[in-house]
């Protein structure tokens, strides 16, 4: 039987929270052990994941933009803004 082992996940060192306008965020930069590119996700205070649809050279890039945006829109535009997309309703 073959048992092909699933890659591992390797989190970024420039990983963590970030506090903007009084509110937390969690950045959270991995990528797959098998992959070069960075994923980012933030995670605002209510617990909604935000990821963005680009991937990244570096993690100090994916923590740069991250830092930039939640700055630059404003914690609380970026809580409520139109980034969100809904699960569909099953």
């Amino acid at each position: 039987m073959f048992n092909e082992q699933e890659p591992n996940l390797i989190t970024s060192a420039k990983s963590g929270k970030i506090v903007v306008d009084g509110y937390p965020f969690q950045i959270e930069i991995f990528r797959m052990e098998t992959e070069d590119l960075w994923t980012l996700e933030v995670v605002d205070h209510h617990n909604t994941s935000h990821v963005w649809d680009d991937q990244f050279v570096s993690d100090t890039d994916a923590r740069d933009l991250a830092v930039k945006t939640i700055s630059t829109e404003g914690a609380t535009a970026f809580i409520h803004g139109n980034n969100v997309v809904p699960f569909p309703k099953i």
